[in-house]
């Protein structure tokens, strides 16, 4: 009875603080009291007190069991006034206005004066050039002018069919010649408008014309240098064609922004950061080679391709499925390969052949016992070409695995933030901590990027884990969306086609516990996606910005179901690859 009594008391003492919680508001969208927007559609974000009610000019908000919210407006032109009430279980109430003025943009109307509005350069940015290189204009000026920019090259407008109804848009080329020595030119774009007024603008970047006493030899430097197909404008830059090793000449031909422009082969270019290179001094050659003997060999762990060179020449290396291979593109090479020495102690390799398919791009392919893709590395030896390729391991049990588990952002780095102020940091970390523990359990080797609240960049993580050779990695991060309401799910991203079944498998698992399918997303081009060592997985667990999730991810226990559904995806894959040999 006593005890009982106990119980009843402390209920009540529960039931009465909760009571007497003050109310609050605290936004994290919008952050000012006043606020100017040209989209109709806007959300009031945040949290309240966990008893609280909460009202939106009288209209009822949801409120979640953490005290988040997310409420959405559908806004008219002008000014409009939001009053936010949240109010305690004991009737006790804050208030809080916000307000909006809502204008739609502009439409774009023609020029109509004499006059260039602007004009724009592709590829964009200050760019070194060499002959019969090409800069695009796109220009918007008063309709019916003439416009002509350097060496008289003239400018055309486009019919309004071609512009979305819009006069005055002109385009054209200027193609670089061999008399051209132009050096940090601001090209002028020339108007003279119908009734004979003229005026002249200039570009925003500079051209310059690749000097004939400048370095067109660079040499690649640190352990990180690599080559993208594209100057890329989004967030994740431009698409990897993959890392390569130092000290391998590459041929300038141009320059955009901060980034080099080389050619592989005569039908190949890529780019490369300046900062991954050395300029070599001038009169350097960027020779070719021919292609001499082979060795393929194994150890305890790897199997081994190894192709004699005259010259350490740029690669690109890539895997391929059914059958499963990894192929590697030598540019500058041409075959003169009449010995292939094959050892028995391989374990991985199947077969070794090559092809010349163009008169400098000479191909190495390798086919591999396995279907699962378990990681290789292309790197010099001296001149000689080495492509390692990481045999299956004997045993499959998650127990005789070593497998990395990275906590993403941290420190400075804190990455999205939910409704309630919680940092992706602070859970991607919580969780990976739980998914250590949970894997070791199994008896699994675990190597964690992070296991406190500290900053690691990028490029450190991707050399720790090179050093650390694990045999599969599952990098731990939560996504975000503008829309905190209709945007959720949970999603796993993989780079490279032989390593997407450990992410398929996990995501099969994530969606177990309910949660929505926003997908199994491939050829991401993450930086914990690009090692090609071993497989590896970005676990995008669930959005921290739709409250409804982020109240799950604050939950401990779902913190824990969620770390038992990853381990269970990771044996799922283990299971499925020990049976499909």
């Amino acid at each position: 009875m006593k005890i009982l009594c106990s119980v009843c008391g402390l209920l009540l003492f529960i039931s009465h603080a909760l009571s007497q919680e003050n109310p609050f508001i605290k936004l994290v969208n919008p952050t000012k009291i006043i606020n100017k927007v040209s989209a109709s559609r806007q959300f009031l974000i945040g949290s309240t007190c966990k008893t609280c009610t909460l009202t939106v000019n009288g209209e009822n908000a949801k409120v979640y069991a953490t005290g988040a919210f997310a409420y959405e407006l559908n806004l008219t032109e002008g000014d409009t006034n939001f009053i936010m009430q949240a109010t305690n279980a004991a009737g006790k109430k804050i208030v809080r206005n916000i307000n909006f003025n809502y204008k739609k943009p502009d439409p774009p109307t023609p020029v109509t004066v004499p006059a260039i509005e602007s004009i724009q350069t592709f590829p964009a940015g200050n760019l070194v050039l060499a002959p019969g290189d090409k800069i695009n204009f796109r220009v918007k000026a008063l309709p019916q002018s003439k416009l002509i920019t350097y060496n008289n090259t003239v400018l055309y407008e486009l019919p309004e069919s071609q512009t979305q109804g819009m006069p005055g848009i002109y385009q054209g080329t200027y193609t670089v010649k061999e008399t051209d020595d132009f050096a940090s030119l601001k090209f002028p774009v020339y108007l003279e408008a119908p009734h004979g007024e003229k005026v002249n603008k200039e570009t925003q970047y500079s051209f310059s014309v690749m000097s004939p006493l400048s370095s067109d030899i660079c040499f690649t430097k640190g352990r990180l240098a690599h080559l993208v197909y594209g100057l890329g404008q989004d967030r994740l830059g431009g698409a990897k064609m993959g890392y390569i090793d130092s000290l391998i000449p590459l041929k300038i031909i141009g320059k955009v922004g901060s980034d080099y422009k080389v050619q592989l082969a005569k039908t190949r270019v890529a780019y490369i950061p300046d900062d991954l290179v050395t300029l070599a001094p001038k009169g350097t050659l960027a020779q070719g080679s021919l292609t001499g003997s082979w060795q393929v060999y194994g150890d305890s762990l790897y199997d081994y391709v190894q192709v004699s060179l005259g010259e350490r020449l740029p690669y690109q290396a890539m895997q391929l499925i059914n059958p499963s291979r990894v192929v590697v593109d030598i540019f500058g090479a041409t075959g003169n390969t009449n010995w292939i020495k094959q050892l028995q102690t391989v374990k991985e390799i199947s077969n070794v052949d090559y092809e010349q398919i163009t008169d400098d791009i000479f191909r190495v392919t390798i086919w591999l016992k396995h279907p699962q893709h378990w990681g290789h590395a292309v790197y010099y030896n001296g001149k000689s070409l080495v492509i390692k390729i990481k045999q299956q391991p004997p045993s499959l049990a998650l127990k005789n695995m070593t497998i990395a588990v990275d906590a993403g952002h941290g420190g400075s780095n804190t990455g999205a933030g939910g409704p309630t102020g919680s940092s992706e940091k602070m859970i991607a970390l919580s969780l990976s901590l739980k998914l250590q523990k949970a894997l070791e359990k199994e008896g699994a080797k675990v190597i964690m990027t992070r296991t406190k609240e500290v900053f690691f960049d990028n490029k450190e993580r991707i050399l720790f884990y090179r050093d650390s050779v694990p045999d599969l990695l599952l990098s731990i991060h939560l996504n975000s969306a503008a829309d905190p309401i209709r945007a959720g799910g949970t999603s796993t991203f993989y780079r490279y086609l032989g390593f997407r079944p450990l992410s398929v498998y996990i995501h099969n698992r994530m969606l177990e516990l309910g949660l929505k399918d926003y997908g199994n997303i491939g050829s991401f081009n993450f930086m914990l996606n690009s090692p090609t060592e071993y497989p590896n997985a970005l676990i995008e667990t669930l959005f921290i910005s739709n409250p409804e999730e982020e109240m799950l991810i604050l939950d401990e226990g779902f913190q824990q179901k969620m770390a038992d559904k990853i381990v269970a995806g990771v044996k799922d894959f283990l299971q499925h690859t020990a049976r499909d040999k």
